[in-house]
């Protein structure tokens, strides 16, 4: 028999809620926004061959290519905890489990097909983003070994929004936070110590990723609303088709900013490299403003992701009055977020830039093409979190076909 141990999102007050669920969603989303982040610090501080510039270009190329893969398992994990959510609050025990089961399967296969093509197709993946003879051989370095792993990747990421889901923030928050602790403890070490270089930067990632996952499995012993067996495992369509349905958002959002990357990063190699500032320091500047971007909308829909649960289970109880002040919670919050990030990004984004160094040839172009690229960039940011936290709410109750046409909206 299934348990069911979340009947207290139906009647716990919703700031409280808000506090348990949304704050370890958010410092989770962090924590996975600096993974990039960190390798791309100490490789732009990096004075050898392929560090500084040139390798912030290659992982500025690599990038785009792993929100491919966040797209996917993101789909899917998200989509299964709307799911698993709406299912409480309706006291359908039957479908919880089915939903992780097949979300897990369809997500290994996919990684499984991203390995393929990323191996056949690699020069000429890694060219439509832009890399060039200068960082080609340093891009491909990185993704080599990223790519490998997507598979430990995509199923971490994706059991997560299940754990969240399932009455576990906290636990989902460590999970991420041991596997970047443990990134971020390892990147010196296998980029200067051992002299690895960028390929460092890669493997310190995948070894946090696999301690990820593995924390992830463990917790799937010890769930609370549903129990796995190997029934969870078979395909049903319709089961499959609704979690793809309620997280086909996540999916879109995230392609949008693949192939805005795509175009923006295949722009300034070609314009950069006929320009004073050449073709490494645009590509490099643009990662970094997309990493620091990153991190601000990982704390907007850590907001409504952490929400996600509580607004899933009082849709299925039919308590519209809780749902609707969930989300003027969340979107207030979210205001607040956006306007102090612009901000500090129209103020002082120099002090932002000098984090993750440049070791470029010429330090005073570099800098003012990075002022520039923050200031336009990041101007608009607080609109960008309101959009995608409408976007999740739609996801969240059950409105997929508006989640995406409001996800849409902004790319």
């Amino acid at each position: 028999m299934e348990k069911s141990e979340n009947q207290y999102l139906g009647h716990e007050k919703i700031s409280k809620l808000l506090l348990k669920f949304s704050i370890p969603c958010i410092l989770a989303l962090l924590i996975t926004s600096l993974y990039n982040i960190v390798d791309q610090i100490f490789i732009g501080h990096g004075t050898t061959e392929g560090l500084g510039a040139v390798g912030n270009a290659a992982t500025s190329i690599v990038f785009p290519l792993t929100l491919v893969a966040v797209a996917l398992s993101g789909m899917f994990g998200d989509g299964t905890a709307a799911f698993l959510s709406i299912c409480q609050g309706r006291k359908d025990t039957k479908n919880a489990h089915r939903a992780v089961g097949n979300a897990t399967v369809i997500t290994f296969i996919l990684s499984l097909i991203l390995v393929v093509l990323g191996f056949v197709f690699c020069d000429q993946i890694l060219g439509l983003f832009g890399a060039s003879a200068d960082n080609l051989v340093y891009a491909r370095q990185y993704f080599f070994i990223i790519l490998s792993f997507f598979p430990i990747y995509m199923l971490g990421y994706m059991l997560n929004s299940v754990i969240r889901a399932d009455g576990a923030p906290a636990f989902a928050m460590a999970a991420t936070v041991i596997g970047a602790v443990t990134n971020i403890i390892l990147d010196p070490i296998f980029i200067f110590a051992f002299n690895w270089g960028i390929r460092g930067a890669a493997w310190a990632t995948i070894t946090g990723q696999i301690l990820t996952l593995i924390i992830s499995i463990i917790y799937l012993t010890r769930t609370k609303t549903f129990k796995l067996s190997l029934k969870s495992l078979k395909p049903e369509k319709q089961v499959l088709s609704t979690v793809a349905k309620l997280g086909i958002s996540t999916l879109i959002t995230q392609l949008s900013i693949v192939i805005i990357s795509m175009v923006c990063n295949k722009m300034l190699a070609s314009f950069g490299a006929n320009s004073e500032y050449g073709a490494n320091d645009p590509l490099a500047i643009i990662g970094i403003c997309m990493k620091v971007f990153t991190i601000v909308l990982s704390i907007a829909m850590g907001i409504i992701i952490g929400a996600q649960p509580i607004l899933g289970f009082n849709i299925g109880a039919g308590k519209n009055d809780r749902v609707r002040e969930t989300f003027r919670k969340c979107l207030m919050a979210t205001i607040v977020v956006g306007l102090v990030a612009t901000a500090i990004f129209e103020i002082c984004p120099q002090v932002i830039i000098s984090i993750f160094g440049s070791n470029s040839e010429n330090p005073e172009l570099y800098m003012q093409f990075a002022v520039l690229t923050f200031r336009i960039f990041l101007m608009l940011v607080t609109f960008t979190c309101i959009i995608k936290v409408i976007s999740i709410f739609f996801q969240a109750v059950g409105e997929p076909l508006k989640a995406a046409i409001v996800s849409l909206s902004r790319d």
